[in-house]
Parts: C-alpha cells; sequence; structure tokens
C-alpha cells in the first residue's frame, strides 16, 4: 500500500484537477484542518464564517492524539514530529480559546 498514487485526477467537467499526495500528512490534515475551524481560527468553508464549536474541537484534537498513541515507534521521525507539531498547536490554541471563554 506504499505505492505512490497519481496527483492529478479528472474532475467531472474541468478536466484535471491537483490532488495532495496520499500519504501520512493526509490523515493528520483530515483532522487537523476541521480543528481549526472548530476552534474558529478558520473559517468554515461551507459558511464562509466561523464555526466555533469547542466541544467538537476537543473531540477531534483527542483523535489526533489517539493516533498518535497507535502509531508511536511505527512513524518516519518527520511523520511523528509534524504529529507532535499539530497536536501542541491545536492543545495551545484549544486552552486560549477555553480561557477566553471562561474569562
Amino acid at each position: 500500500m506504499s505505492e505512490k498514487k497519481d496527483h492529478v485526477a479528472d474532475a467531472p467537467g474541468k478536466g484535471k484537477t491537483f490532488l495532495p499526495p496520499l500519504d501520512f500528512s493526509s490523515i493528520v490534515a483530515l483532522l487537523y484542518i476541521p480543528a481549526k475551524i472548530k476552534l474558529g481560527l478558520l473559517n468554515d468553508p461551507a459558511k464562509n464564517a466561523p464555526d466555533i464549536d469547542l466541544p467538537q474541537a476537543r473531540r477531534l484534537i483527542d483523535l489526533l492524539d489517539l493516533l498518535a498513541d497507535r502509531t508511536k515507534g511505527r512513524l518516519e521521525p518527520e511523520e511523528e514530529k509534524f504529529l507532535e507539531f499539530v497536536l501542541s498547536e491545536l492543545k495551545m490554541q484549544y486552552l486560549e480559546k477555553t480561557e477566553t471563554v471562561k474569562l
């Protein structure tokens, strides 16, 4: 399953479109981007506006923590560093948001 996939796909009615590579960072991004949206740090693309939902953000962070625990010792060094960075960033941003909410 480690074979590289073609990064260009047919888009209906639009010809070829670029797709990011299929790798570990793609899996992390599936949880990272929605967490940033639920923290209100990125606009929800469907609404083009913030969509703050701190319990949902916490759940996404917890899922990334679970992924880190389950893959410990089995990642490439750069993958492990990336996951650690993403987790520490999201946890700090979550703490900033929850402290702001409690004031």
